[in-house]
């Protein structure tokens, strides 16, 4: 994505000494990642991953304690602790990080580093999605404690091709012998090579000055930075923020659905109140095949797939009257038509009357862990299909955001392979 206007408004990415955990001090370096602080469902994958390895990253990005001032003083206290006992270490030289994930039939390669913040309205950053206040209000309050960017964002640029600007440093780079490189139990492997050479940078500088990136995954810590860089003024490091830059013209990222669970709403209840505004009809599981179904559905129109008893329901075809009602006027009508914006709009707002509250709703990347949880609190899972890449990004240079939670890209950077300290 390349800005109009003159370079000097396109993205700055600049070097920073990352700090690294210490491989004789730790497991495995495998064992001390961990998914983004929005992927771990909470409590089990925390435990889980806290067991993995006393050191593990959750310690730092998902701290347990009663109240949010004890989880982050929990979260500055460890991290100062695992600096002052060298478990965590500062690079001696400032870099540019190139981060690969490599499986079987997937290669991702992008350019991690601190990134100049800017606001949605100079069209360098583009968000596409809502945030949630009391999201942003958390992760400013474990920023702000840790003085620390722990965990980089994923955003997306679209490059001129393979072997020019930083698209070639980065493959260069890549050739070489990584500074780590680690298997996670999902199969992915992990590398990482620093970029230290003044005219290597120079190369990423050059190019990137003149692009626009879209925020794939981080729309809350973008908002937190964005936060935390007002409360401090201008001229310090809290201008900047860390994030992965990943050129889709090279490797296109996977788009996936966020699903919803609904705590307090059993699926019968949900069911009722739907008829008659919607279509609503059963279909085979187990869940592979019901989510089949549910692709195909969505190839004409709004579709939504229920469960939470064992059995799946295909909710589509909306009452037109219900859309006219409930959906705001004064957006695009690919906007109007996203099963995100209908879902909020005519089925949690009008006809289910949930509150967009974390007691209420539970967002879960995976379609399994959501259906299991649903039956679990006896509440109902609400499965979504993908948005396809290209409505996003067209929506996004319209300035327009898509409800919160309507997409997720990947596969997402691991938490815990280089972090930023802002001291």
């Amino acid at each position: 994505m390349t800005t109009p206007g003159n370079a000097e408004h396109g993205l700055r990415l600049i070097p920073f000494n990352g700090l690294r955990y210490v491989p004789e001090r730790v497991g495995s370096l495998a064992a001390v990642t961990s998914p983004p602080y929005d992927v771990v469902v909470r409590p089990d994958g925390v435990d889980y991953l806290e067991s993995a390895d006393p050191h593990n990253i959750v310690r730092l990005i998902l701290p347990q304690a009663e109240t949010p001032a004890a989880r982050n003083e929990l979260a500055a206290r460890t991290l100062r602790d695992w600096l002052a006992g060298g478990v965590l270490s500062a690079d001696p030289r400032p870099a540019l990080y190139v981060y690969e994930q490599r499986r079987p039939g997937l290669l991702q390669r992008g350019v991690i580093g601190a990134l100049a913040l800017s606001p949605a309205e100079a069209g360098v950053v583009l968000p596409h999605e809502d945030v949630m206040p009391d999201v942003v209000t958390d992760r400013a309050g474990l920023m702000r404690a840790t003085s620390a960017n722990l965990e980089p964002l994923l955003l997306t640029y679209r490059g001129d091709g393979p072997g020019t600007g930083a698209a070639g440093v980065v493959e260069d780079t890549a050739a070489r012998e990584p500074l780590l490189s680690t298997v996670t139990e999902d199969g992915f492997r992990h590398s990482l090579w620093a970029i230290t050479d003044p005219d290597e940078l120079a190369v990423v500088t050059a190019d990137l000055a003149h692009r626009q990136a879209l925020i794939a995954d981080g729309h809350h810590r973008w908002a937190t930075y964005l936060r935390l860089q007002e409360e401090h003024g201008p001229a310090t490091p809290w201008d900047f923020g860390l994030v992965l830059l990943v050129d889709t013209a090279r490797y296109p990222l996977q788009v996936r659905a966020i699903h919803r669970m609904l705590r307090r709403l059993p699926l019968s209840e949900a069911l009722a109140k739907v008829e008659g505004s919607f279509r609503v009809r059963p279909v085979e599981g187990p869940l592979p095949l019901a989510l089949e179904a549910l692709a195909d559905a969505s190839e004409r129109g709004n579709a939504f797939l229920l469960t939470g008893d064992g059995s799946y329901h295909l909710v589509t075809d909306p009452d037109p009257a219900l859309i006219e009602r409930t959906v705001r006027q004064d957006r695009p009508e690919a906007w109007r038509r996203l099963d995100a914006t209908v879902l909020h709009a005519s089925l949690l707002d009008a006809l289910w009357q949930i509150p967009d509250a974390p007691e209420h709703i539970s967002y879960i990347h995976d379609a399994a862990a959501t259906v299991a949880m649903a039956e679990r609190h006896g509440g109902t899972a609400v499965l979504l299909h993908p948005v396809r890449e290209e409505v996003v990004r067209d929506l996004a240079r319209q300035g327009v955001t898509m409800p919160r939670k309507s997409t997720s890209f990947g596969p997402k950077p691991a938490t815990g392979l280089v972090l930023r300290s802002l001291d």
